[in-house]
């Protein structure tokens, strides 16, 4: 007889244990995919209203200023309320929040469907802005609860990004298909389904968090952050078509430095501070935090001009123009896959600066580019604009993570995304006031990529001398230890 022979009475308990160990799998694969979809649908909207700007002008009307706000507002709740939406999950649980920010996002998407004019079409594109905050935190803390082994929990991150790439990537395409299909307002009935998967998903099966009621929110500084940015973005999309020396468009940009220096002063003095400004005493977090500024004001502007000349001058249709954007934004997903064995050779700093110089290389070979240029003389650099940022993000975000403490992580993370996502704000509301009719508009395009390859140049140089300047300092100071 055989001593590993299990007796009657243990293998029900045995099967049981195996039970609830597949019933766990299950549900964390359930609970990746409710996060993957709330990420996504995030993505999704950031690139597939693009595509759609012509119809909506169309539709609606109110010209280049009602488009540039029509992308503006969701950018600038989503960059200025992400901090604030991390904090209010540490503190009432990231699964109410997340379920909450899904919810406002499936109704403020009805409400664009519904939209009679752009004014209501902006004010929904804000609320959607709010939801995509209360979104994407709080994902990633639904993803650290479901899996707390690290091996597992960098896996499902890797597929909570991987599938934010791709609906990143699919974005114009699916737009473009939809316009054609049956009009622009069907760009938000498809949030419809994937919300309400996303909800029940989250319901049935994703856990709760830990709460920390003790966390207090910062309102005053979400207030200044909010008023700031947003007067920011008034001055630049207003400038385009008043004036630079309009005196309501001089106001914005003083009221932007005022309201800027206000909210600075605030989270000197807070207890608990949306944005600790104590992290960019660190050289190399405020380093890639500028970087990520300085790279989202020329991709994302890129994007909303380059809409405007597929659809307005080269007089493409929604499809067509869906379609041209497929080989930059499909350039992004493969490239972010190698990028980190890439850093891991090289270094994150020469890969960062070797993405941001490939970007550059990109915006300089277009300066030649006209009305009626054909598609084939500008695809390859549409695909360097979107491997260079593909090749630099997943290092830069590394190298940030790995800047600051483990605890401090969650909060890193979130200043690099609300950074980046300013300077989408920056780069939409800047290059959307460079151009007016025809000619103007391809004059303002050679600007925004000669600006666009001028910031990736300073990015490049910036984590390149920083980081070399760091290690210098590095070694002057070991050495003065050493004596």
């Amino acid at each position: 007889m055989h001593a590993t022979s299990l007796s009657p009475a243990g293998e029900p308990a045995v099967a049981a244990r195996n039970q609830n160990r597949k019933s766990s799998r299950a549900s964390s694969s359930l609970t990746l995919a409710a996060m993957s979809l709330g990420y996504g649908v995030v993505q999704l909207d950031v690139t597939i209203v693009n595509t759609a700007l012509e119809a909506i002008g169309r539709s609606l009307g109110g010209g280049v200023a009602n488009l540039q706000w029509i992308v503006s507002t969701y950018t600038i709740a989503f960059a200025a309320l992400i901090l604030t939406a991390g904090a209010l999950g540490d503190r009432i649980g990231a699964r109410r929040v997340f379920m909450s920010g899904f919810s406002i996002f499936t109704a403020a998407s009805l409400g664009c469907v519904v939209a009679p004019n752009a004014a209501i079409l902006i004010a929904a594109r804000a609320v959607q802005g709010l939801a995509a905050a209360l979104l994407v935190p709080n994902s990633l803390a639904l993803l650290n609860h479901a899996y707390p082994d690290n091996r597992d929990r960098g896996r499902a991150v890797g597929t909570w990004a991987a599938g934010a790439s791709l609906a990143l990537t699919a974005g114009p395409l699916v737009g473009g298909g939809l316009i054609a299909l049956s009009g622009w307002r069907a760009i938000f009935l498809v949030n419809l389904p994937i919300g309400l998967a996303g909800l029940w998903l989250t319901w049935r099966y994703a856990g709760e968090t830990t709460r920390s009621p003790r966390h207090e929110l910062d309102l005053p500084g979400q207030v200044l952050a909010i008023a700031s940015l947003g007067a920011l973005a008034a001055a630049l999309i207003e400038g385009g078509h008043a004036g630079w020396r309009n005196p309501w468009v001089m106001a914005g940009f003083v009221a932007a430095v005022l309201l800027g220096v206000l909210f600075v002063a605030q989270e000197r003095r807070a207890a608990q501070p949306m944005l600790p400004l104590l992290l960019f005493r660190n050289r190399r977090f405020a380093l890639i935090s500028l970087i990520g500024l300085l790279v989202n004001v020329a991709f994302y502007g890129l994007i909303f001009v380059f809409s405007l000349y597929f659809q307005q001058i080269n007089h493409w249709s929604p499809l067509a123009t869906g379609l041209a954007f497929v080989p930059m934004m499909g350039a992004v997903l493969p490239v972010n896959l190698i990028a980190p064995r890439l850093a891991e050779r090289f270094g994150a700093p020469a890969v960062i600066a070797a993405g941001a110089a490939i970007a550059a290389m990109g915006c300089l070979a277009l300066l030649g580019i006209g009305a009626g240029t054909s598609y084939p003389a500008v695809v390859a650099q549409l695909i360097a604009i979107g491997g260079g940022l593909g090749l630099l993000v997943p290092p830069l975000t590394s190298a940030l993570l790995g800047s600051v403490d483990k605890a401090r992580s969650g909060l890193a993370a979130g200043v690099l995304n609300s950074t980046r996502q300013t300077g989408s704000v920056v780069g939409v509301a800047l290059f959307g006031s460079l151009h007016g009719g025809a000619g103007d508009f391809v004059h303002g395009a050679h600007l925004a990529l000669g600006i666009s390859a001028a910031l990736l140049i300073i990015a490049a140089a910036t984590i390149w001398l920083g980081t070399r300047i760091g290690e210098r300092t590095a070694t002057v100071s070991q050495g003065d230890a050493a004596r």
